[in-house]
């Protein structure tokens, strides 16, 4: 059988004939691990004059996925024109906007991996084609670098809901999704999540409260925001999957049979201390605050009341008017 030669091959051809079996020979499942030409993004919007145009859309030549909700490795092929590090540049950009720990790059020769956490070990190193990490393998290093340890792996890895339309977190949600469940897993109690405006942060903060809840992480968690309307279409909308296991505190009144609990500032502390209905739960009765909008003004001392319950995660809206207005929490996600 003659062996085709690599010098007349397309990317195309090294991607389908070198690279794809040295995915499967390392045991990455091809159908539900790696997305191939993945776009992540649109393309920059360009107005000139009266017309609009798209820019150029981003796009990783392969997309390594540990778990759907937990992306792992970019691989990045060229031709075999090109050196075996050529893509490691382009690979690396992709990497930086997706937040991911892990790039190669190839040209059907061998691959050249890039470790974007790594503080001790070989930060590149060049490995065969049948030198591929698999994918347990390339999950225990991230492990490692985080220091996720086997009491926090089950949350961390939880999946996402889905309604199963297809539908799924933006690339810029899951990098915050993922953040945040890893931080609180490892017993960060304080988290800052700043999100541009018309961003996702109520879905965000649903899809964070979900994997907490389903993983036995956190078994009553608290919603606040500061306007009705906000507490009712959370409730109606992003929230709705949560069913009957929800309520809404109004008139100042509890019912400590439900697990997720959506209100406003205001419906748990008043201005005189017999109004001040979070008197009546204990410091741990609930094990996970969120606070939408935090930024917008409230009286401190409500504030402090908030911060008697243990894990708190704080949304902010990175406006253009609120910029200048936020202050860092203790520690961000």
């Amino acid at each position: 059988m003659t062996i085709p030669n690599k010098q007349l091959m397309t990317e195309q051809d090294i991607c389908t004939k070198f690279v794809v079996p040295a995915l499967e020979a390392a045991g990455w499942n091809i159908m539900s691990q790696v997305r191939e030409q993945y776009f992540f993004t649109d393309g920059r919007i360009i107005a000139k004059g009266k017309t609009v145009k798209r820019g150029d859309r981003k796009r990783a030549d392969f997309l390594l996925n540990y778990k759907p909700n937990i992306p792992l490795a970019i691989v990045e092929a060229k031709d075999n024109h090109h050196s075996v590090g050529a893509g490691m540049q382009q690979g690396l950009g992709y990497a930086l906007t997706l937040d991911i720990p892990f790039v190669f790059s190839t040209n059907g020769d061998g691959f050249l991996f890039h470790d974007r956490l790594t503080k001790t070990g070989p930060v590149e190193q060049h490995l065969a084609l049948d030198e591929f990490p698999s994918p347990a393998a390339l999950w225990n290093l991230y492990c490692q670098h985080q220091g996720i340890t086997p009491q926090a792996e089950p949350i961390v890895t939880f999946d996402y809901y889905s309604d199963g339309s297809g539908r799924t977190p933006r690339y810029y949600q899951l990098i915050a999704i993922n953040r945040t469940i890893e931080k609180i897993a490892l017993g960060q109690k304080r988290i800052l999540l700043v999100m541009a405006t018309g961003t996702g942060k109520t879905m965000t903060a649903f899809q964070i409260i979900w994997r907490m809840w389903k993983s036995g992480a956190a078994k009553r968690i608290l919603f606040l925001a500061d306007r009705n309307i906000l507490v009712d279409q959370t409730k109606t909308n992003d929230f709705k999957p949560f069913g009957a296991k929800m309520t809404k505190i109004t008139k100042r009144t509890i019912d400590k049979s439900f697990e997720i609990y959506l209100s406003l500032y205001q419906a748990v502390s008043g201005n005189e201390d017999a109004s001040n209905i979070y008197k009546q739960f204990t410091p741990d009765f609930f094990d996970l605050v969120v606070i939408d909008e935090c930024h917008r003004g409230r009286p401190q001392r409500r504030q402090s009341t908030l911060c008697k319950s243990r894990p708190i995660l704080r949304l902010v809206d990175r406006s253009l008017n609120t910029s200048k207005r936020v202050r860092s929490g203790p520690a961000t996600a």
